[in-house]
């Protein structure tokens, strides 16, 4: 199942370098020079960092390095630049796993983009730390894993849940309103491969009821931000981010209404963006490829 189906399968190669004059020259003609056709190309320069990044796309069906040994071709070019770099296909699907607790509004939304193919990515199982959402898993298809979390036993459990993350192949985890604070050990495991979601309020108004406070403070706008998870708390590198204005008709169930919406339209976003590695990660920021 190709993540462009209506497409030919695609090599990408996304690149963080030491920004010097010859980088797009270079690669640009070691594609060429091997009948690769460019179908996307976007790259951008930080000229207070001096950091080059990259993503450009071309078509396998005419390239005459076959694919196994693409990455072995490009690496003195590689070199020669200092790039780190990644080698992905579009025919190759991300493997996703999917984290709840009760809320079920991000994981209806993702749920239903995936199954439209919106959202090219397969679905082997869905952990959750309560059995509110087991039936919604089950009339999906997807396996449901319950595991009920404490302080005392959160370690051990997540050491099981990473043995079956692993077990399964799993690329990226999406934290579809999942309330449980992930510990180290399982963010060291999948670096900058989990993405959250959470109102915009933060750290503005924190807490359980951020949607009262923002009402008691009159705000004109509510939103709702995107984010790979790190170790420090709604503080990673952000994907994607929306707002909507309110005014002072607006009821805290008109705020919370309104800010689902944004969190269903945010969180697919970025779970988009990811799966068609559209994102670079570096220091604390993105590079979005959009």
């Amino acid at each position: 199942m190709s993540a462009y189906p209506n497409s030919l399968p695609t090599a990408i190669l996304l690149v963080t370098c030491p920004d010097r004059a010859g980088i797009v020259a270079n690669v640009s003609t070691f594609l060429h020079e091997n009948e690769g056709n460019i179908v996307d190309i976007i790259q951008y320069a930080d000229p207070i960092e001096g950091t080059f990044f990259m993503r450009v796309e071309w078509e396998l069906a005419s390239f005459s390095i076959a694919r196994n040994e693409i990455a072995r071709a490009f690496s003195p070019l590689a070199t020669k630049f200092g790039m780190r770099w990644t080698l992905h296909f579009s025919d190759v699907v991300p493997t996703v796993a999917l984290f709840v607790t009760k809320e079920n509004h991000c994981l209806y939304d993702l749920l239903s983009r995936h199954e439209s193919g919106e959202l090219c990515m397969r679905i082997p199982l869905m952990i959750g730390n309560r059995d509110d959402l087991r039936p919604v898993a089950e009339r999906f298809g997807i396996p449901f894993h319950l595991f009920l979390i404490t302080h005392e036993n959160k370690e051990a459990q997540e050491k099981v849940e990473i043995s079956l993350l692993r077990e399964a192949g799993v690329d990226l985890i999406v934290l579809a309103r999942y309330m449980q604070i992930l510990s180290t050990q399982m963010i060291e495991a999948f670096p900058h491969r989990i993405i959250n979601v959470h109102h915009s309020f933060l750290p503005a108004f924190p807490g359980a009821r951020p949607y009262h406070s923002a009402h008691e403070r009159g705000v004109k706008l509510i939103g709702a931000t995107s984010h790979y998870v790190t170790e420090t708390l709604d503080e990673g590198p952000i994907i994607a981010q929306g707002v909507t204005p309110v005014t002072h008709r607006d009821t805290v169930q008109d705020f919370i209404r309104q800010g689902r919406a944004l969190e269903q339209t945010v969180l697919s976003r970025a779970v988009w963006l990811a799966l068609n590695h559209r994102t670079l990660v570096h220091k604390n920021r993105t590079i979005i490829f959009g």
